[in-house]
């Protein structure tokens, strides 16, 4: 089993030991570069991509404004369709159901789907605990488990490894769990995908308990519904006598007519294609057809605390496409690893503090893991302006360490700011100082700066070190504003009129 994301250090730090891997900057650009360029040729071809997304922002709006409505009804029509609804308030009551239903059962192992949902509560070291064995059956998770590894991307789990690492995976560990990788296994996918398939087939028909997510729910038939390119899906969901299912309650849809916009943004979005290849529905049991007990955990895990926030609570609209992962400039350098969570990248910097709220450094630490460029925005299919809510975070964080005993640097900083700049005289007089000391650096010293400039090299202390470590610091203007406005005699010829 894989370990989990308790106990990662803040994003600057873990980003700055990714950073020092060659190897995985150069897998990320690959992977990102690759799905960047399917994903625009297949929206290039929606005429009124734009409308799409506008539709699809709404259905998920109109959603969660009235999600209380919709999850009683949806609740009504699973009991009525023979399904039975488990509610989790956090993570702990989700994974209890889980392995309740499991032991009922006598398993002593499930076979997954992908499911973010499971990865956020942590439900596979949950189930070890309880010593039953969760295996993963996408062919990325199954990557990452092999691996003893952790996800590093919503939609592409294993997208920091090459095929070499997968290979050199798959021959270690597979035969510990299960059927072995055949000794002459190769690096080339179609070898890499045939001996996952052989590696998982038994486990599929060894199963008497899968478990899964859901893409999206329909309040108004209890339907869910799973989208997925590799049929391990469809595999759990009609093989095993019983299905669990856990998902967060902001994937309900008010009407199955909803689904029509999410089902054509969801894969272009995501993994470049026109449609996925397999589209499962189910609606409660079945007789005779597919699992014959049916359970569905609907987990909350921070959500309403996310809905409360009225400038946040768009983020509860995220489908999961993880675009704008593969647009982000932060994201392709530095890896999903060093958010700390299941969910990476720039939603990832808005979900988690939404959901488990500001206080912890290493959460505090994630809205500020972006440039602010606007890039994930832009490819988001339902339009959540996620510039918008990181810097709503950054506020948070901010009025949160007002009241601390010991200021920090950037606030002492601001401080002094706020006082010079709110007084004219003390204004001046600094203008007056930096303009000396711009003098003495354009004639003595500084560094040479792109356009021929001097500018200031580290400054000391520990954050003033590590922002100008990171950035050039022009030396200060030799003639302040004000001064050249009074040598040039404007300030004589300006009127009222002007």
């Amino acid at each position: 089993m894989s370990a989990t994301f308790l106990g990662t250090p803040p994003f600057p730090r873990a980003a700055a030991q990714a950073l020092a891997d060659t190897q995985l900057r150069h897998n990320l650009a690959h992977a990102t570069t690759t799905i960047r360029a399917k994903r625009a040729a297949v929206v290039a071809e929606v005429d009124r991509w734009e409308e799409l997304r506008l539709a699809g922002a709404a259905v998920k709006e109109a959603a969660l404004l009235d999600l209380d409505t919709h999850l009683l009804r949806l609740e009504e029509q699973l009991q009525a369709r023979g399904a039975v609804v488990h509610w989790a308030r956090d993570a702990a009551e989700a994974c209890a159901v889980v392995a309740d239903v499991a032991r009922a059962h006598g398993a002593d192992e499930v076979v997954k789907v992908k499911s973010m949902a499971t990865q956020e509560i942590g439900l596979n070291e949950a189930l070890a605990a309880e010593g039953i064995a969760a295996w993963e059956t996408d062919l990325a998770e199954l990557i990452v488990q092999l691996g003893g590894d952790l996800p590093s991307h919503i939609l592409v789990p294993a997208i920091h490894r090459n095929r070499a690492e997968v290979r050199e995976i798959f021959r270690r560990s597979m035969a510990e769990v299960g059927r072995p990788a055949p000794d002459d296994l190769t690096d080339e996918p179609a070898a890499l995908a045939a001996a996952a398939r052989e590696h998982l087939r038994e486990k599929f028909l060894r199963a008497t308990v899968a478990v899964s997510g859901a893409n999206f729910v329909v309040a108004e038939t209890g339907t869910l519904v799973v989208v997925e390119s590799e049929g391990n899906g469809r595999m759990c969901l009609t093989l095993p006598e019983v299905l669990v299912s856990v998902v967060g309650i902001e994937k309900v849809v008010p009407t199955f007519a909803d689904l029509d916009p999410l089902l054509r943004l969801l894969p272009r979005s995501s993994t470049g294609e026109r449609m996925n290849p397999y589209t499962s529905t189910w609606t409660g049991v079945t007789p005779g057809d597919g699992p014959q007990e049916v359970h569905v955990v609907l987990l909350d895990n921070g959500r309403t605390r996310a809905l409360a926030d009225q400038v946040g609570r768009q983020a509860l609209r995220c489908i999961r496409c993880s675009a704008c992962l593969n647009v982000c400039p932060v994201y392709s350098r530095t890896g999903g690893h060093a958010y700390g969570s299941a969910y990476p990248g720039p939603i990832g910097a808005i979900l988690n503090p939404l959901m488990r709220g500001t206080g912890d450094p290493q959460t505090d630490s994630l809205p500020y893991a972006s440039s602010l460029c606007g890039a994930c925005f832009e490819v988001c299919p339902v339009r959540i302006d996620i510039p918008e809510v990181l810097v709503h975070l950054r506020s948070r964080v901010v009025d949160a360490h007002r009241g601390d005993a010991v200021p920090s640097a950037e606030a002492l900083a601001l401080r002094g700011a706020a006082a010079v700049l709110s007084d004219a005289r003390r204004l001046g007089a600094l203008e007056r100082l930096s303009g000396r000391a711009g003098r003495l650096l354009e004639r003595y010293g500084g560094r040479r700066l792109p356009g021929g400039r001097r500018g200031l090299g580290r400054l000391p202390g520990p954050g003033a070190a590590a922002w100008t470590g990171a950035r050039d610091l022009p030396s200060p203007p030799p003639e302040s504003f004000r001064a050249w406005w009074r040598r040039t005699g404007r300030h004589e010829t300006s009127g009222s009129g002007t």
